[in-house]
Parts: C-alpha cells; sequence; structure tokens
C-alpha cells in the first residue's frame, strides 16, 4: 500500500508524543531542561554521523578533486540567502503560533520551540527521502517503518520537553513524505547516491544547527537553511559534469 509507511511514521509521532506529554507533566522543570539538553547531545551525535559522508568514497569520487566542500559551502550559503529572502524560519514560526493560540491554552510552554525543532529533525535525513521513494515505487516501506520506530521514541522524549508543539510536527512530516512517495510513484528513482549524499550531507549541517539550538549555545534560524537540502542535489550534478 503507497503511502502507509508515511502513514505509521505520522501515527507513531503522534503517539509518541501523546505518552511524551502525558510523562512530562509528571516531570520538573530542572528534568525537562536536562531531558531538552541530553536530546541536544544526541541530535550533535546524529549530525556527526550524517557529516561522515563527507569522506564517503562514492561522493568523494563524484565530485571534481576537492568540490566536496564547496558544494556543501555553496549549497549553505545560496539556501541560507534564499531562505532568508522568503522568510522560511518565520513561516515556521508563525505557522507554529497559529497552532498554538488554536490547541494550547498555556502561553508559557514551548509550542513552537518544538513544533519547528521536531518538524526539522523529523524530515532531516536520507531515510526519510530513500523510504519515502522506496514506498512510492513499491519496493519496500522497511525504512520508513524503522524511522517510524526511531521517531516515535524521540518524539517522546522530545514531547516530555516541549510539549504538543511536538505532536503537530507529523503535518510537515506527513507533506514532506507524501511529495516524495509521489515523486517515486510517478518518475520512479529520482536521485544518484552521490545526490542523496550531498543532500544528507547538508542535512548533517543542520542538524549541528539544531543540536545548538536545544542545547542553548546558539538559536541559529535553521527554517531559513531549509533551501539548501534541496539545492545541494542539484549543485552535487553540476560538480559531477566536470569530472
Amino acid at each position: 500500500m503507497v503511502m502507509l509507511g508515511t502513514i505509521v511514521n505520522v501515527a507513531t509521532i503522534i503517539l509518541g508524543s501523546s505518552l511524551g506529554v502525558v510523562m512530562g507533566s509528571r516531570f520538573s522543570a530542572k528534568t525537562r531542561t536536562l531531558i531538552t539538553n541530553l536530546l541536544g547531545t544526541v541530535t550533535l551525535l546524529a549530525a556527526a554521523d550524517a557529516l561522515r559522508t563527507l569522506w564517503n568514497p562514492g561522493y568523494i569520487h563524484a565530485l571534481p578533486k576537492g568540490w566536496g566542500l564547496l558544494v556543501l559551502l555553496a549549497s549553505l550559503l545560496l539556501g541560507a540567502l534564499i531562505g532568508s529572502a522568503i522568510g522560511f524560519e518565520k513561516i515556521l514560526d508563525l505557522f507554529g503560533a497559529r497552532l498554538k493560540a488554536r490547541f494550547s491554552s498555556d502561553s508559557d510552554s514551548p509550542f513552537i520551540e518544538g513544533f519547528v525543532s521536531a518538524s526539522l529533525l523529523f524530515v532531516i535525513g536520507p531515510m526519510a527521502i530513500m523510504g519515502a521513494i522506496s514506498d512510492g515505487m513499491g519496493a519496500g516501506n522497511q525504512q520508513l517503518i524503522l524511522k517510524s520506530i526511531l521517531d516515535g521514541i524521540t518524539a517522546i522524549a522530545f514531547a516530555a520537553s516541549l510539549g504538543w508543539g511536538v505532536a503537530f510536527s507529523a503535518l510537515p512530516v506527513g507533506i514532506y513524505q507524501g511529495i516524495w512517495t509521489a515523486i517515486g510513484f510517478a518518475l520512479g528513482s529520482v536521485l544518484p547516491a552521490y545526490q542523496i549524499q550531498a543532500m544528507t550531507l547538508t542535512g548533517g549541517i543542520l542538524l549541528l544547527c539544531i543540536s545548538l539550538r536545544l542545547l542553548d549555545i546558539k538559536h541559529l534560524p535553521v527554517g531559513d537553511i531549509l533551501p539548501a537540502l534541496f539545492l545541494a542535489p542539484a549543485l552535487a550534478a553540476v560538480a559531477h559534469q566536470f569530472i
């Protein structure tokens, strides 16, 4: 069944968030802060894992020598310029604020932070893209089922600290993965391995930015850098022509 993987993913995020909110209400503010810091640390490790792609032989050999880092830098710079001009971070914040006004009566709850951080965390990474494409092509949804389990566990921890905003991250996850599933259904295989690796590498930088936010070290407008995710495979394809 096409889209089953994404449907399961959305359900586990909502279920995990619900469990997290119930559990989180029993935690002190100090404990919730500790959980958020631990999540920031784990996200930092996830970023490091994604950044290993920079030394992946397949990625290195698909681009001219030394161009791997240049593709990453160009993607981030151009993505930041486009995202800042459009105001993606502001759009996400406004969307979160409207959801909070509609569904949350607690003015002190970190609803927007939970929505934005969880949304970005759950959509970044090769598993969301390749899993959705595989699902759309009818090649199986094993990757999305695994991602669903991981996201559900993460949602419990996030929601325990950040509240109901985490549950509403299921909306952009469903839309994002639904789009890639449709692409996989209509066009089959979309991206070669090196372009997915370029996107993964860029996603690693965004995960690093998210970890800094969660650790309260630096509040970077991660939403404004999101276009870099889509520029990375395109710029990698251009660089690939110069081999």
